[in-house]
């Protein structure tokens, strides 16, 4: 026996089929996707990211996306252009450090703020080192030479 919400909603479902507002819905006469998998507690996660195409460190505590945000910090200011960018983004980061360190939440991990000198010794290494690359890549430039001079005395009327 049904209750009279239950009653209600059945009779909603069933004008809406009637109307036809259930046809050519996407996925319609399809498999529901992972039914054959074992059950997992996160599958709504993991098909939100890939909707949304949102890396899965986002899923991570905040102590362990700034240790991985410290790992990348020499890929990330290798093509900036000047040292000011380079100690703006390491004072950037430092600050979101200094804020966790302040007030700390999730699992206890160390984390240190980044040396912003060290970070600009190694950018400026990385530069040399990959101009010296393209220095050594590129052949010698050929010395033009300059084209013959015309000859104007045979040219010369007598």
């Amino acid at each position: 026996m049904t209750t009279g919400w239950e009653a209600a909603v059945e009779a909603q479902i069933r004008s809406a089929q009637e109307r036809g507002e259930f046809d050519n819905l996407p996925g319609a006469g399809k498999p529901i996707p992972g039914r054959d998998l074992p059950y997992d507690e996160g599958w709504w996660i993991r098909s939100f990211l890939e909707r949304e195409q949102l890396p899965g460190d986002l899923l991570l505590p905040t102590p362990l996306q700034l240790r991985r945000r410290i790992e990348k910090v020499p890929d990330e200011v290798r093509d900036l252009p000047t040292e000011e960018s380079v100690r703006a983004y390491v004072a950037a980061l430092n600050t979101e450090v200094v804020a966790w360190l302040r007030t700390p939440t999730g699992p206890r991990v160390v984390v240190r703020p980044v040396n912003a000198d060290d970070v600009v010794r190694d950018w400026r290494a990385g530069r040399e080192r990959a101009a010296a690359e393209r220095v050594a890549a590129d052949p010698a430039p050929v010395p033009l030479s300059a084209p013959p001079r015309r000859r104007w005395w045979p040219w010369r009327r007598r």
